[in-house]
């Protein structure tokens, strides 16, 4: 390699698998996996916050692994800096266009993790996707329901926290994170995580009790 060359993200061959075959997790979120982490080649559905998808792929990202997330134009660099990823190893493609199926199977092919828009990809197209990335050895990450993903996350339940007696920003979003799949994975599990600097969706359940009369402030993203 030159002086003037810099690192590539993607693989000298198709199907050469670069690194570990589990991809690490945060410890707190390893028990719900069968292999201890991100099966290379496995497919994963993540369903209920945009905070979960991100902390599974925060520790990856963090260790050397190179992130794609596909479809997504409420997510940004901002967000995937404040989940601990490593933003310089991740690309943003929020509007794919009509052709997402092909820029998803052209980034399974050099990049560890890919994660995609589940509702924006066809049942048969999905399959063929779960497909390309067990031969190429990526794991794809499906944000939504998804055809024969090996293994399901929920965010079940969840209580904020931040706010004092009137004042202060939310911070942390405590969670049950459920998950259950096929084979290896078809054993229910549940572990409770912190989600950190999220955005609640709906209103929140709030850890601090505060007076209604007196308003109180929400930290944006």
């Amino acid at each position: 390699m030159s002086a003037h060359s810099s690192p590539q993200p993607f693989r000298v061959e198709p199907g050469a698998l670069a690194g570990p075959r589990v991809l690490p997790v945060h410890r707190d979120l390893s028990g719900l996996f069968p292999w201890g982490g991100l099966r290379r080649g496995g497919t994963i559905s993540v369903q209920g916050s945009s905070g979960l998808l991100f902390a599974l792929l925060s520790e990856a990202s963090s260790q050397g692994s190179w992130t794609a997330v596909v479809g997504m134009p409420n997510l940004g660099v901002l967000a995937a800096s404040e989940a601990g990823m490593a933003v310089q190893r991740v690309a943003l493609i929020p509007q794919p266009g009509a052709e997402i199926a092909a820029v998803v199977a052209a980034l399974l092919d050099g990049f560890d993790l890919v994660a995609v828009a589940a509702n924006r990809i066809g049942e048969q197209l999905a399959r063929k996707l779960s497909a390309r990335a067990r031969n190429r050895g990526a794991v794809l990450i499906a944000v939504g329901p998804w055809p024969g993903a090996e293994l399901e996350l929920t965010v079940a339940r969840g209580r904020w926290s931040g706010l004092g007696t009137g004042h202060g920003h939310l911070t942390d979003h405590r969670v049950e994170v459920r998950a259950r799949g096929r084979g290896a994975a078809a054993r229910p599990r549940r572990a409770a995580f912190t989600l950190r600097g999220e955005t609640p969706l709906t209103p929140p359940v709030f850890e601090h009790m505060f007076d209604t009369n007196t308003a109180a402030t929400r930290r944006n993203p």
